[in-house]
């Protein structure tokens, strides 16, 4: 299983979302509706650097062996936070939809198999195949 791909995707993925919540938290909370607020300003910031600390841990783990036992605390942080934030998007979808949050949701709902899949995998095994 190509595990560099997942890794580098989601990375860029969560380095996009990161900066974006770091250095343009009003454009952002004009853009959802809500009032730019000091909090609302430092929670956006705050979860950017959230997202920029996951980019770079799977930016830094792209290369490891990653699957089954190896690099588990990785894996099972990125597949929780793939399913915490699909079903928010999924209840949010629900009371009204909006395009952005759609195309979030595809996104995390892909993340969230793949990073399912990893997680059953064993690594060892799939190399042994791929040698063959």
């Amino acid at each position: 299983m190509k595990t560099k791909w997942l890794l580098s995707s989601s990375a860029v993925v969560m380095g996009l979302l990161g900066l974006a919540g770091t250095f343009l938290p009003e454009e952002i909370s004009n853009i959802l509706g809500i009032d730019p607020s000091p909090v609302t300003l430092i929670l956006l910031q705050i979860i950017g650097g959230l997202y920029l600390g996951f980019a770079m841990l799977n930016w830094f783990t792209r290369s490891s062996r990653i699957g089954g036992i190896y690099n588990r605390p990785v894996v099972l942080g990125n597949l929780i936070h793939c399913i915490v934030v699909f079903f928010a998007l999924i209840r949010q979808l629900a009371e009204q939809f909006n395009l952005i949050f759609a195309i979030l949701t595809f996104v995390y709902f892909v993340f969230a198999v793949w990073f399912t899949l990893v997680m059953r995998s064993n690594p060892l095994t799939n190399e042994a195949k791929m040698s063959q």
